[in-house]
């Protein structure tokens, strides 16, 4: 059975390699935060061309009826002058295709596609939505799911207002639904803190992903990128993956203004989400070696620097160095996340992260390891 070292046996580690492990881990830390994430935390919208282009919103949806049926009202009902809704039902054994038929009597701007269960040769999402994407009208195209609502009446116009010449994907930003209880939080502050980071990354001029819950980018990307065909047999990657391989410098932008995010309901189960987190993992390693090291480096320098910080509190090794080193990670950890957290409205976050930190930091590496031995077979 697996036992945490006793304070005799740490007294045997060299304290001074432990410090020097504490130091670089500190240092790369500081870098991260103050180097990339502030960029972010102290980002300041510019003004934007002010013209309304026409926008193609895009979901696919299996078995997703009471979700159609709450959220994709506010979708359809807009502050936007000319958009498209299509909806793409994957084979749905549910009474989806009856909401939709109904709602497109009401709504003459929502289209519907009817997807049998014989004719999807993707794996995942991937099919359904390169078939709505190939039959939007417009360049313009605007990703969410079917679990997702709009923040405000005003997301498709502050979505679109970020596009100029130069500009062919805009990230935003998919936020959770804030309920009682711990894994609420837990599953809130994990969605905060990759935001932060594929946020603060495409605001370095490097980005590396984005997330389908709100995405937008050009059909005529889409069209060049090949769509998925890259990585079409992984049943995941339909927005990580895709932006991946298509994001620059040059062409990318954020939107995190109040009104652009969206919101969907936080799985109620921990496994649930496990299984959710594990999907989201399995597409990493297909992530170009650069990304692979930067995002590797970033958990790994913090675990170690909250480890070794423990064992030199044991060691009593420089321990006001070191207290006052880890305070000043802490304090730089808080202000930018506490920062960040209110730009994406996300503050009570702030209060709960030095616990929701620990419990993230443990869970990450089990995910890892359980997606080494235990294939998925399904999206949905």
């Amino acid at each position: 059975m697996f036992e945490l070292p006793s304070v005799n046996a740490l007294h045997q580690v060299p304290p001074f390699v432990v410090f020097i492990f504490f130091s670089l881990a500190w240092l790369i830390q500081m870098i991260y935060y103050w180097a990339l994430y502030s960029r972010l935390s102290f980002y300041k919208d510019k003004a934007r061309d002010s013209e309304l282009k026409p926008v193609s919103v895009i979901i696919c949806a299996k078995n997703e009826y009471q979700n159609l049926l709450n959220n994709l009202p506010l979708i359809l009902e807009q502050d936007h002058p000319d958009y498209e809704v299509i909806v793409v039902n994957d084979a749905s054994d549910d009474d989806s295709v009856e909401l939709l038929q109904s709602l497109s009597k009401k709504y003459h701007h929502l289209r519907i596609f009817d997807l049998e269960r014989n004719l999807n040769f993707f794996s995942g999402k991937k099919f359904p939505l390169s078939l709505g994407i190939k039959s939007a009208r417009h360049d313009i195209i605007l990703l969410t799911d079917a679990d997702c609502r709009p923040a405000s009446a005003q997301w498709i116009r502050k979505m679109q207002a970020r596009y100029d010449d130069n500009t062919e994907i805009v990230l935003g930003y998919g936020a959770y639904q804030r309920t009682v209880g711990l894994l609420n939080q837990l599953i809130r502050y994990d969605a905060f803190l990759v935001a932060m980071q594929y946020l603060s990354y495409a605001l370095a001029g490097i980005p590396y992903m984005g997330v389908g819950r709100n995405l937008s980018y050009k059909r005529e990307l889409f069209y060049h990128a090949k769509g998925f065909t890259s990585h079409y047999k992984l049943k995941s990657g339909d927005d990580d993956l895709f932006i991946h391989h298509v994001a620059q410098k040059a062409n990318t932008r954020i939107e995190i203004s109040t009104g652009s995010h969206t919101v969907s309901k936080a799985k109620s189960s921990f496994i649930h989400w496990v299984i959710q987190k594990r999907r989201h993992y399995t597409t990493a390693q297909y992530y170009r070696p650069v990304f692979k090291v930067l995002l590797s480096l970033a958990y790994i320098s913090k675990l170690l620097l909250y480890l070794s910080f423990i064992v030199l509190m044991i060691l009593k090794y420089h321990w006001l160095i070191v207290m006052i080193a880890f305070a000043v990670f802490f304090l730089s950890h808080w202000v930018l996340l506490a920062l960040t957290a209110n730009k994406l409205k996300e503050r009570d976050l702030a209060v709960l992260s030095p616990v929701l930190e620990i419990f993230l930091l443990a869970l990450i590496p089990v995910i890892y390891f359980s997606n080494l031995l235990i294939k998925q077979e399904r999206w949905k």
